[in-house]
């Protein structure tokens, strides 16, 4: 497993090393042993979600609060999505700035995304399935979130407008303030 620490500290990509033969492939999606020693810090995942969506689909920009903050594992296990993350944690030297990465099936690269970020993908392919795994469990009280297209971020979804299929929830965001944040 190689990561790479993005300009956001504490948000990693990881490439897993992946082993191929005439058979196929085989590749170690997540040890957590080696994962805390590589991130330096004890990351204990506790729950797997995975969504399937169509192209077009943007699911975000969402997080939790508090003691309901989650850090997150994401990964494509078909298709093709840019995943985004925006850090949120006041006083960070990064605060407001997003980082985007393409995952797909085919480059098996995952995002780490830290408690304090707000995250979301767009599907990219026909259709997509992603697999994430989180450290804590989902608090609806704690839910907060940011809209997609809010200049203060400034995110490049590489998809126009008009492709974008958006949830009733998720386009009711706030704008983004300094204020809202963690």
């Amino acid at each position: 497993m190689k990561l790479i620490e993005t300009e956001l500290k504490g948000c990693f990509i990881v490439e897993p090393k992946v082993f191929g033969d005439s058979r196929g492939y085989f590749f170690e999606s997540f040890n957590e042993k080696k994962f805390q020693a590589e991130i330096g810090q004890s990351i204990h995942f506790i729950q797997d979600n995975q969504s399937f969506s169509s192209y077009g689909v943007l699911r975000g920009l969402h997080a939790q609060r508090g003691n309901s903050a989650q850090a997150k594992l994401v990964r494509v296990l078909q298709g093709e999505i840019l995943d985004v993350a925006v850090d949120v944690r006041k006083g960070s030297a990064s605060f407001g700035m997003h980082i985007s990465v393409k995952l797909t099936a085919e480059n098996k690269k995952q995002l780490f995304v830290p408690r304090g970020f707000l995250h979301g993908f767009v599907v990219l392919s026909e259709t997509a399935e992603v697999f994430y795994k989180c450290d804590n469990g989902y608090d609806k009280e704690a839910e907060v979130g940011a809209r997609f297209d809010d200049p203060a971020f400034g995110i490049d979804w590489k998809l126009p407008k008009e492709a974008l299929i958006i949830s009733e929830k998720d386009e009711l965001h706030p704008p983004f303030t300094a204020e809202n944040w963690f």
